[in-house]
């Protein structure tokens, strides 16, 4: 749980590591075939393509806009997909060993790049300018949005719920 009295930088950063840690802990203790069990018709969304996305989502945001980083991506989205999606397409070389590295890769990364920043620095963005504040509290819900996905995924594949 984040500190219920921190200053604005550590609270916003405890709550997206809590966020990150849900998003890990749904997916905890299931084997890859389960991580790769479907939502329900018609979305194709899974346990393992949601780790996937999140490391994709980790490196846009915090290499990519707050490094201004020339990272490539990590996966490729399907055809059906905005370039926005990577991640969420699984193929016969995803699984979770490699999905969990990469993404614990990109949220090493992710601290590193936000370490030595103020939470009010800013750096261009979309003609405009984005604060690392910004970028945490869009981070925060991006991870809740998809954390409430993965509650459901994982309660249709074994009635798990809970944080």
């Amino acid at each position: 749980m984040p500190p219920l009295d921190a200053d604005e930088r550590t609270c916003l950063a405890s709550w997206l590591d809590f966020y990150r840690a849900t998003l890990v802990g749904k997916c905890d203790g299931l084997a890859d075939d389960q991580l790769r069990a479907e939502s329900a018709t018609p979305s194709s969304m899974t346990l393992l393509g949601l780790l996937q996305h999140m490391a994709e989502v980790e490196r846009n945001w915090f290499r990519r806009v707050l490094a201004q980083e020339d990272a490539p991506p990590i996966y490729t989205p399907g055809p059906k997909r905005s370039p926005h999606d990577g991640g969420f397409d699984l193929d016969e070389g995803s699984s979770y060993d490699r999905a969990l590295r990469v993404w614990g890769e990109e949220v090493d990364v992710a601290r590193r790049n936000c370490a030595d920043r103020a939470i009010d620095a800013s750096v261009a963005f979309m003609g405009g300018q984005v604060t690392l504040r910004w970028i945490y509290t869009h981070m925060i819900g991006e991870y809740a949005r998809h954390c409430g996905h993965a509650d459901l995924l994982r309660e249709r594949i074994d009635g798990s719920t809970g944080v």
